[in-house]
C-alpha cells in the first residue's frame, strides 16, 4: 500500500518527491515505491457562490438579503479543475492506504487540503507533515515525526469559520451597498479598517497646525552644547520670549558642572518576521508588500535559502539553537563569508534575545536554512532580500555592540547647557552591516504634533559627538565663542507607505478612537489587522478598487475611498471587529470555543448589518467622470489612478472596457532625473516627466543606445511587455467578476457569466 501526499504547490510537491525517491511522472502527480506526491494549486475548492443556494440569488437586490446558508457548499474551482480531479482519483486508488497532508503548516494550508478530501468525500486516515522550510533535511525530519491528523481538526474548524464567516458579512454588505447607491462599493473586516486608518492619517495630516519651538546653541572650548531645560530637561521650549532673554542676558565663558563616562552594551535588532522585512525592503528598495511576499516566496520555494515567510514571530525555539550552525556554514558565501565562517567557528550562546519557544506560534523567524547558497542562482531582487535576512542573522549571533558615551554638562550664567558623545570601543554585531547600518525598527509615525522633528534633525534634548574631554575637570571655564537661536517647528506624521501600512495593519491600536484596555489587549494577542500571509493582498485589492492611489512614495485615500467610508455602518470601519473575530478564531483552534456558536453570532451580526445599510441616509456620486465615451457601449468613461498609471474604465460593469492613459515607469528624466510616465499609444508613444520634459520613446530609445546603458532592442522589448503585463493585470476588486456582468443603467441584475467565482473576501 502506498502513502499520499498532498503538497500545496508543484514545487514543494517536487522537492518531497525527490527526498521520497518519487521518480515516476503521471498526470497531476509523482509516484515511488511507498508514496504519491500530488499537489493543490493553492486552493482548488472555494465555497459556492451565492446564486448556487438558489434562483433567487442571480438577481441582486435587496429583498434577497441578508443571504444566510443553512447548509455550506463546496464548489471545484474552474480554472484548476483538472488538478483537482487528479487529486480526487488519486485519493479513490485502492493501492493507497492514508493521505498525508503536506500543505502549508498553517491555518489556509489545512483549509486548502481539508476542503479538497471533504469535496472529494474521502474518509481515508490522515497525517500531518508539519515543516517550516523545505530543505531536504526538513523534509527528512518532517516525515520521521508525522502527527496524526486530529490533532489539527480544531485548526480546521477555525479555518472554515473564517472562510464563512468573511463570505457571510463580505457578501452581504457588498450587496447591500450596491444596490442602495447603484455603484460598486465592497467591504469588507480587514481592508475597510485599513482604509480608514489612511483616512485618519490624511485627516490628522490636514488639520496639523506647526508650532514653532526654540533653542541654544553654544561653542565652547571646540565643543558644541545644547541649551536643556532644568526641569523639563528638553533642549527646545516654544516660549520665544524666554529664549531671546537668555541670548540677551547670556555670558561669555561656560563653567563645566559634571562630567560623566558610561559604557552602554546594545544588542543586535530582532530577527525578521514577513511584516518587519516587508516594511523595511519597502523603505530601503521601495519594494511593495506583494513584491516582497514574492521574492521572500520564491527564496523558500525555488532556492531553499530561507525558511517559511508567512511568520509573525521574530524569535526562535530552542529545538532550532542545534541547527545554528549548519545555517551559518550555508550562508558562508560573497559578503558574508567571513563573518558566517567565524561564527560557525565560535559557540553559540542563545539568549532570550531570539530564543524563546512563548513567543512562536506556528512558525519562527525568517533566517537562512542549511542549504548552501548559490549567489549567482539569484536575481538582483532575490539577493537584496536574502542580504537583509543573512545579515540580520548573523548581527544576532553576533556579540553585543559596546560604546564608551561621554557626557559633558555645564552653566552659562544660570542656565543649563549639554553635550553628548560616544566612542564604539567593540563593534560586535554592528560590524556585521559596515557603515551601512540604520534603525529601520524605529517607528516613523512617532514623529507627531508636539513631539515632531525639527528642521534641524534635532529630535532629542542633546547631540551626539566625538568628545575629547581629556583636559576638562568639574570647575574648568570654557570661554564661549559662538552663541546662536535654533528654530524649529512640530511636523504632522508623515502619509502612509505600502511598508509604514504594513506595520500599522500589524499594530493598529495607536489609531483606534477608543482605546479600551480589552480591546487594546485583543489587538495585541490576534496580531492586528489581517495575517502576516493577507496584508500584502489587502493591500493591493485596496489600489486596485481604485479606494487609494499612489502619488510618489505615499499612500493616499481617493474620493471614491472618501465616500465609501462614509457609507460604510461604522462597526466594519474599526480594527475592533476583525480583533474580535481572530480572537475566537483563535480560541477556536485550540478547541476552547465553538465554531457552530461563532458563525450563529456572526448571522446574527450580519442581520444587524444589512439592516443599518437599508436605514442609512446617503448619496454616491462618480466625481472622476470624462467626456471620452466607451468605444463598446458609448457611455462616459471614468478617469482612475491606478497602482501603475491613469486608466479610463467605462462605468458600466457589464462593459467592462478599459484603457491605458499613462504608465509608470523607472525611466529617469535627463534634465531632473526623475521618473517619468509613459503615454500614447503607437508611434506617438512618449515620456513625460513632471519636471516638462517630454520625449518620444523613439528618441528616448535612440538616447539609451548612444549613452551605451541598456537601450538594445532585446531590453526595450522587455520592458514593453513587462508594461503591457501591467496592463493588463485586473483592476477591479475581489468582487470584480460579480460586478462586471452588472448593468447598473438598468437595474440590479445578474448574469450567468455572474457565476463565476468571487474569491474569498477580506
Amino acid at each position: 500500500m502506498k502513502h499520499l501526499v498532498i503538497a500545496e504547490k508543484p514545487s514543494v510537491a517536487r522537492d518531497i518527491a525527490r527526498v521520497l525517491h518519487c521518480g515516476q511522472k503521471s498526470a497531476g502527480c509523482m509516484e515511488g515505491k511507498d508514496y504519491i506526491v500530488t499537489w493543490a494549486l493553492g486552493h482548488l475548492v472555494t465555497l459556492a457562490d451565492p446564486e448556487q443556494y438558489g434562483e433567487q440569488y442571480k438577481t441582486w437586490s435587496m429583498d434577497t438579503l441578508p443571504m444566510l446558508p443553512k447548509n455550506w457548499k463546496l464548489v471545484v474551482i474552474r480554472q484548476t479543475a483538472k488538478q483537482y480531479h487528479a487529486v480526487r482519483d488519486l485519493l479513490f486508488r485502492k493501492d493507497v492506504s492514508d493521505v498525508i497532508i503536506a500543505t502549508d503548516a498553517g491555518r489556509e494550508g489545512e483549509l486548502v487540503a481539508r476542503w479538497i478530501l471533504e469535496k472529494a468525500g474521502s474518509h481515508k486516515p490522515v497525517r500531518r507533515l508539519w515543516i517550516s522550510s523545505v530543505t531536504d533535511k526538513a523534509i527528512r525530519e518532517g516525515f520521521a515525526h508525522l502527527r496524526p491528523g486530529k490533532d489539527y481538526e480544531n485548526l480546521y474548524h477555525a479555518a472554515v469559520a473564517r472562510a464563512q464567516a468573511d463570505w457571510v458579512v463580505g457578501i452581504n454588505a457588498t450587496r447591500a451597498l450596491t444596490c442602495k447607491y447603484n455603484a460598486q462599493l465592497s467591504c469588507g473586516r480587514v481592508q475597510t479598517p485599513t482604509l480608514a486608518m489612511i483616512a485618519a492619517r490624511e485627516e490628522e495630516i490636514r488639520s496639523f497646525v506647526p508650532t514653532p519651538y526654540y533653542g541654544l546653541k553654544a561653542a565652547a572650548g571646540g565643543i558644541s552644547f545644547i541649551w536643556t531645560d532644568s526641569a523639563s530637561k528638553s533642549s527646545r521650549t516654544f516660549d520665544k520670549a524666554r529664549i531671546d532673554a537668555i541670548y540677551r542676558n547670556a555670558r561669555k565663558e561656560l563653567k563645566v558642572t559634571d562630567i560623566a563616562k558610561k559604557t552602554k552594551k546594545s544588542q543586535a535588532p530582532a530577527l525578521y518576521d514577513l511584516t518587519a522585512l516587508q516594511k523595511e525592503a519597502n523603505q530601503r528598495y521601495g519594494y511593495s508588500a506583494k513584491e516582497t511576499l514574492n521574492i521572500m516566496q520564491r527564496l523558500y520555494e525555488t532556492h531553499k535559502i530561507l525558511t517559511y515567510p508567512r511568520t509573525d514571530s521574530r524569535y526562535l525555539t530552542t529545538d532550532i539553537v542545534g541547527t545554528l550552525k549548519e545555517r551559518l556554514e550555508a550562508c558562508a558565501a560573497g559578503p558574508w563569508r567571513k563573518t558566517a565562517a567565524l561564527l560557525a567557528r565560535q559557540e553559540i550562546r542563545p539568549s532570550g534575545s531570539f530564543v524563546n519557544n512563548a513567543k512562536v506560534s506556528d512558525h519562527h523567524a525568517i533566517i537562512p536554512t542549511e542549504e548552501y547558497v548559490r549567489l549567482e542562482t539569484l536575481s538582483s531582487d532575490e539577493r537584496k532580500i536574502y542580504d537583509m535576512v543573512v545579515r540580520r542573522f548573523l548581527a544576532v549571533l553576533s556579540p553585543a555592540c559596546e560604546t564608551e558615551e561621554i557626557s559633558v554638562a555645564g552653566t552659562i550664567g544660570q542656565e543649563r547647557f549639554t553635550a553628548k558623545g560616544s566612542i564604539i570601543r567593540k563593534a560586535g554585531w554592528r560590524q556585521v552591516y559596515d557603515s551601512d547600518w540604520q534603525d529601520m525598527d524605529e517607528d516613523e509615525d512617532d514623529f507627531s504634533g508636539q513631539e515632531g522633528r525639527d528642521s534641524f534633525g534635532l529630535s532629542g534634548s542633546t547631540q551626539t559627538l566625538d568628545l575629547d574631554v581629556s583636559s576638562l575637570r568639574p570647575g574648568s571655564i570654557l570661554p564661549v565663542t559662538a552663541l546662536a537661536i535654533t528654530k524649529g517647528s512640530t511636523k504632522p506624521p508623515a502619509y502612509f507607505t505600502e511598508g509604514t501600512l504594513v506595520a500599522a495593519m500589524e499594530n493598529p491600536v495607536k489609531y483606534l478612537k477608543n482605546k479600551n484596555k480589552t480591546i487594546v489587549r485583543t489587538l495585541g494577542e490576534t496580531g492586528g489587522l489581517g495575517t502576516v500571509a493577507t496584508r500584502a493582498d489587502i493591500i493591493e485589492k485596496l489600489f486596485n478598487s481604485f479606494l487609494m492611489e499612489k502619488k510618489g512614495n505615499e499612500i493616499h485615500i481617493t474620493s471614491k475611498g472618501k465616500q465609501l467610508l462614509s457609507l460604510v455602518p461604522p462597526d466594519l470601519k474599526s480594527p475592533e471587529l476583525t480583533a474580535q473575530w481572530e480572537l475566537r478564531l483563535q480560541a477556536i483552534s485550540r478547541g476552547k470555543d465553538s465554531d457552530r456558536k461563532f458563525m450563529g453570532e456572526i448571522q446574527d451580526y450580519t442581520r444587524r448589518l444589512i439592516q443599518q445599510i437599508k436605514d442609512a441616509d446617503g448619496t454616491f456620486r462618480h466625481d472622476n467622470l470624462t467626456r471620452h465615451k466607451c468605444p463598446q457601449c458609448g457611455k462616459l468613461m471614468l478617469e482612475v489612478n491606478g497602482k501603475h498609471g491613469r486608466l479610463l474604465v467605462c462605468q458600466d460593469r457589464e462593459c467592462g472596457y478599459r484603457e491605458t492613459l499613462s504608465r509608470r515607469t523607472n525611466a529617469r528624466c535627463p534634465v531632473c532625473h526623475k521618473k517619468m510616465e509613459l503615454v500614447g499609444k503607437g508611434d506617438a508613444q512618449r515620456f513625460v516627466c513632471s519636471c516638462g520634459h517630454k520625449e518620444k520613446l523613439s528618441a528616448f530609445q535612440e538616447r539609451k543606445k548612444k549613452e551605451g546603458k541598456g537601450g538594445n532592442k532585446r531590453d526595450v522589448a522587455a520592458y514593453m511587455r513587462k508594461q503591457a503585463k501591467e496592463a493588463e493585470k485586473p483592476i477591479n476588486n475581489a468582487f470584480a467578476e460579480a460586478f462586471k456582468n452588472l448593468d447598473l443603467s438598468k437595474g440590479i441584475s445578474g448574469s450567468k457569466k455572474e457565476k463565476q467565482r468571487t474569491k474569498k473576501f477580506l
